[in-house]
């Protein structure tokens, strides 16, 4: 089969090579890949950014998510059959969607939402299943609470502005000028000009805050949550909580306590509750956000789809942080 891969860590160029398609395990399926979505963590990887938290093994095939068609099942696999059309996000150290097939645990996979096309079902795994964990298992968002999005426009924004107005909360978001109307079709309620606005002078006594920024953003962020808030990063430092939480080991969790010490002072002064999140792969719970979207509740935002051969555009593209909504890679 043909896949994008790395050969060492550091920016260079993916390479389109051919390699033996994956065999799979009892409890996996084939997939065949009909189309995957680029991410920001796809670079952090290829630049080795997070390889306190996974370290893989080169050659690499890139590549977090996807959507396509089983073609083979595992002597255990109890919920797909061959030719189910399904979507998922594997988990971190069976990663490799930009590829023409994936060996894939079925419990990281779900039943594609019906009214979606392989592009934009491919969109939707990775931010969502982040977005739906800071939103409903970290924050607990409450109806008519009030929440502050960063980057709005973004492919994990676009897709947590809808999913918080689901769940009832009042929503401001980060965006420029030409990302607001977006964000307000979506369902923002308040939107901040990054560019020409402070969300610290303007937003106050927040219940919580979902940053996917990190550096000032972040620090910042502390300022607008009330007492007992909580503030979940997918761009910030790992710290001692989760350290503990992931298992990390007692030196990584030295390391992500020493890191985060500016985060963790912050956290203290303004006394809320700062999470950092490293989203699992759940089937279940792209069961649920497949029915929220064959509900019409929340819809996915695309704003490029690339043929496979040109990953590396759409990578390029995705580092200059312009896009709006998702970027696709299109197999089939």
């Amino acid at each position: 089969m043909k896949a994008m891969m790395i050969s060492q860590y550091g920016k260079q160029p993916l390479q389109m090579t051919e390699v033996p398609t994956p065999e799979i395990g009892d409890h996996e399926v084939l997939a065949e890949i009909h189309a995957a979505s680029i991410n920001p963590v796809d670079f952090k990887i290829r630049d080795g950014k997070i390889k306190l938290l996974v370290k893989y093994e080169m050659p690499l095939i890139l590549g977090n998510d996807f959507a396509g068609v089983v073609t083979k099942v595992g002597a255990n696999v109890t919920r797909f059959k061959v030719g189910d059309e399904v979507y998922g996000r594997p988990r971190k150290n069976k990663i490799g969607t930009f590829a023409e097939y994936i060996a894939v645990d079925e419990a990281d996979i779900a039943l594609k939402p019906r009214t979606l096309t392989f592009a934009e079902a491919a969109s939707i795994p990775l931010v969502g299943l982040t977005s739906y964990q800071a939103l409903h298992d970290m924050m607990k968002v409450q109806k008519g609470q009030k929440i502050l999005i960063h980057a709005g426009s973004g492919g994990v924004g676009t897709f947590a502005i809808q999913l918080a107005k689901q769940m009832g909360a009042y929503v401001a978001t980060t965006a420029s000028e030409k990302g607001t109307d977006l964000v307000k079709t979506l369902g923002a309620d308040h939107v901040i000009n990054y560019k020409t606005e402070s969300f610290t002078e303007l937003l106050t006594n927040y219940d919580a805050v979902y940053d996917t920024l990190g550096g000032e953003a972040l620090h910042q962020s502390f300022q607008v949550l009330k007492k007992g808030g909580t503030l979940v990063s997918i761009s910030g430092l790992p710290n001692r909580r989760f350290g503990h939480e992931y298992g990390a080991g007692w030196f990584k969790t030295l390391l992500f306590t020493i890191a985060s010490a500016k985060l963790t002072a912050l956290e203290k002064k303004h006394q809320v509750d700062y999470r950092f999140l490293f989203m699992e792969p759940s089937g279940k719970q792209l069961e649920t956000i497949a029915s929220s979207i064959e509900a019409g509740q929340i819809k996915p935002v695309i704003d490029r789809i690339y043929p496979f051969e040109d990953a590396q555009q759409a990578i390029d593209y995705a580092e200059t942080g312009r896009a709006k909504g998702k970027i696709v890679l299109k197999m089939k």
